[in-house]
């Protein structure tokens, strides 16, 4: 056994823990693909510990430690794509680690003939192209031909190259290793653009890592007599871990600026959020002599939603609320969460009292309309309150107050006057209708 390898997987082990603590407390898919590939990495220092065994043991051991390795950097590409979630993602990978793995075993034996040699060289270019284009009518994306053109690439060197004596099985393998990593480089640089610093302490590690498959054949052929320890080779696979942890916490601290400012449940900006822009949008008005205008928008059963079908229903009306609303201003325009059941806008130039007014009631006609929950129609309602700047306040706070109140008013207004009917039916009968079922 290889007992100076333990040095490596009690390091690298103590490192993946780490990475394990930081992804967990931001775990997404990509924090699990990218822990995972760092147990295979684990996994591969394990098993360099056996691969000095003679006979069989030691073959499987050396199998499956450069499998391993190939298999992590794959879950590094997996983990770059957009598209990663699709099927035909994951049979890309399972198709580019099969290929990989029968290779590895095809190279490793010594007793391989020449034509299997061949035949596994060719099967790492044509499996992925096929593949790809076999599932073209799903995903048809830059990085799903990027890769097909490295195993392409790679398939050539390996039929040049693997036959050569004394040197060529190591240069395949090595020429192996490179282009997975060099995939991780280009992929992680495709999704990431080198945007922050977590980013491209990540990309520069992949670079290196890549490199080290370079750099040892030709030190071996241009120096033998140069030793290097295995923990300057191994330095790259550390950059790249530090890179991934501060990708993951840069993650999780924009993460936490986007919750602070919206809300959870709907994606709509929260209060905090909302006052900031209408002080912006104020001020903006102000400077440009123009008006803006804000609704204030609170729900009239919602309360009798929650109370007959449960809060898991109220979370669905008030999501399909924040849809229609989305969908109902412009782009330039705010709509935000600002209660529990009540939602407000931001109505930017060009906008005037009629307008504005025009507005409000689509928002009411809209809200008039049953929403389906489950196995129900809703009939929420709504009651709206619309004040002007600079017409009705020239301040922020009081124009939310002049907005409030005219909400107020038409909530506590008789409903049978049609003018101020903004809500649905006020018996508690009507707010909720089942379904009937299709004969």
């Amino acid at each position: 056994m290889d007992w100076g390898r333990l040095p490596d997987l009690v390091v690298f082990g103590v490192m993946a823990s780490a990475f394990a603590s930081v992804a967990r407390r931001r775990h997404t898919s990509v924090s699990a693909l990218w822990l995972t590939g760092w147990m295979l990495v684990v996994a591969h220092f394990a098993a360099l510990l056996f691969a000095p065994l003679p006979g069989i043991w030691g073959t499987v051991a050396a199998d499956f430690g450069l499998s391993a390795l190939v298999g992590a950097g794959l879950l590094f590409m997996l983990a770059s794509i957009p598209y990663r979630h699709d099927v035909s993602s994951r049979w890309m990978t399972f198709a580019l680690l099969g290929v990989s793995l029968l290779y590895i075993v095809a190279v490793n034996s010594e007793s391989t003939p020449g034509w299997a040699m061949t035949v596994a060289a060719l099967l790492v270019g044509v499996v992925p192209f096929g593949l790809a284009v076999s599932t073209i009518h799903r995903i048809c994306h830059p990085l799903r031909w990027l890769v097909v053109g490295l195993y392409a690439v790679l398939s050539v060197f390996l039929l040049n190259f693997q036959n050569l004596p004394d040197i060529g099985r190591g240069l395949a393998l090595n020429g192996l290793l490179f282009t997975v990593y060099l995939g991780c480089c280009l992929f992680l640089i495709y999704s990431y653009r080198l945007e922050t610093t977590g980013a491209q302490i990540t990309v520069f590690g992949f670079i290196g890592w890549a490199a080290v498959f370079v750099a040892v054949p030709v030190m071996t052929a241009v120096r033998p007599d140069i030793h290097v320890e295995s923990g300057v080779w191994n330095l790259p696979k550390f950059i790249v871990a530090v890179g991934m942890i501060l990708l993951l916490l840069e993650e999780q601290i924009e993460h936490n600026k986007y919750l602070a400012l919206h809300d959870e449940l709907t994606g709509l900006p929260n209060r905090r959020l909302f006052l900031d822009r209408l002080s912006v949008a104020l001020e903006r008005a102000r400077r440009a002599g123009s008006k803006a205008a804000l609704l204030v928008v609170d729900l009239d059963h919602f309360k009798q939603v929650n109370d007959t079908l449960g809060h898991h229903a109220g979370d669905q009306l008030l999501q399909q609320v924040g849809e229609i609303f989305l969908n109902r201003v412009r782009r330039s325009d705010t709509v935000a969460r600002t209660g529990g059941d009540e939602f407000s806008f931001i109505l930017e130039e060009p906008i005037n009292a009629l307008s504005a007014a025009q507005v409000a009631r689509s928002l009411a006609e809209l809200l008039n309309q049953p929403l389906r929950i489950g196995e129900h129609n809703v009939h929420v309602g709504a009651s709206i309150g619309l004040a002007i700047f600079p017409d009705d306040a020239t301040e922020k706070e009081a124009l939310c107050i002049a907005a409030d109140l005219r909400m107020y008013d038409k909530k506590h207004s008789p409903r049978g006057d049609e003018s101020d009917k903004t809500g649905g039916p006020d018996t508690p009968s009507s707010v909720i209708e089942p379904i009937a079922p299709l004969s």
